[in-house]
């Protein structure tokens, strides 16, 4: 009788930890959101200045003038989209996590918090996922308006796109949460030019990946890039009729991508915050 009571009370202790440990996790991310929404002229400034007008040059004017195909925007919206949002959940957390552990020490007061140490980094990564999603949905909410809205696509495949994009958020905050604890103050500007532009560019963002069969080491060379899954994956859950990579190689590279990324950006933390 006492061994079941024991166990019933070791059962109801590790009940109450998870509780509160949930309960702490809540209030940490729900402090980040509460300053973004705070914030928001700021937010869609810094993350939908770049992105709308590469639309509106690339994917409404240089058409109308016939320097492009007028078809070409259905392969641009998907790249752009899942750019944004890998990039938004990056910057997201790896910018202030920079100023944080560099300059102003506010990361302290969240280590002081009664959870593991993992579980703020996992904070961290889950506001700027949910930074990046927003930012996808407005991003794809105006394009759909202003560019695609009207032509005979046929129906969105929405369980993929939101999957799809989920994934693609948490790469893009695993990442930032490992860079933001790698690079010094000093060099953020520096690291970030050498960081962003080849993923942008290099990410199937402007091209499809079946189209560079020609170029097998570039086709290779854009798998390690998480945009490229991503790109991919809108363009099959939104303009399926487009070139794409398959669906099951898009969810592969992307798990893998999470999983590797997620380790490196949990353990900088991990060694950063012991530090």
């Amino acid at each position: 009788m006492s061994s079941i009571t024991l166990s019933r009370s070791n059962l109801w202790v590790a009940r109450a930890a998870w509780r509160r440990t949930a309960i702490v996790f809540c209030h940490i991310l729900w402090r980040d959101i509460w300053v973004t929404l705070k914030e928001w002229q700021a937010f869609i400034g810094i993350t939908f200045v770049q992105p709308v007008m590469m639309l509106l040059i690339f994917g409404w004017l240089m058409p109308r003038l016939g320097q492009l195909q007028s078809s070409y925007s259905l392969l641009l919206i998907p790249g752009t989209i899942a750019m944004v949002i890998l990039l938004t959940a990056m910057q997201s957390v790896s910018f202030p996590l920079i100023i944080d552990f560099g300059y102003t020490k506010e990361i302290e007061d969240r280590l002081l918090a009664p959870i593991p140490v993992a579980w703020v980094g996992l904070a961290k990564m889950t506001f700027a996922a949910v930074r990046g999603l927003a930012a996808g949905i407005l991003l794809g909410s105006l394009a759909y308006l202003f560019l695609i809205h009207g032509q005979h696509l046929g129906a969105f495949h929405w369980p993929l796109l939101f999957l799809v994009a989920t994934l693609t958020a948490f790469c893009g905050a695993a990442a930032g949460l490992g860079l933001g604890t790698l690079v010094k103050p000093a060099n953020l500007s520096l690291v970030f030019s050498i960081v962003i532009t080849p993923l942008g560019f290099i990410g199937c963002v402007f091209y499809p990946w079946k189209q560079l069969d020609d170029i097998p080491w570039l086709q290779v060379l854009t798998c390690l890039n998480p945009i490229t899954y991503g790109s991919e994956g809108f363009r099959a859950g939104m303009t399926p009729a487009t070139p794409h990579m398959s669906v099951s190689l898009v969810l592969l590279g992307q798990v893998i991508s999470l999983l590797a990324l997620s380790y490196f950006g949990l353990t900088g933390f991990l060694r950063k915050a012991v530090s």
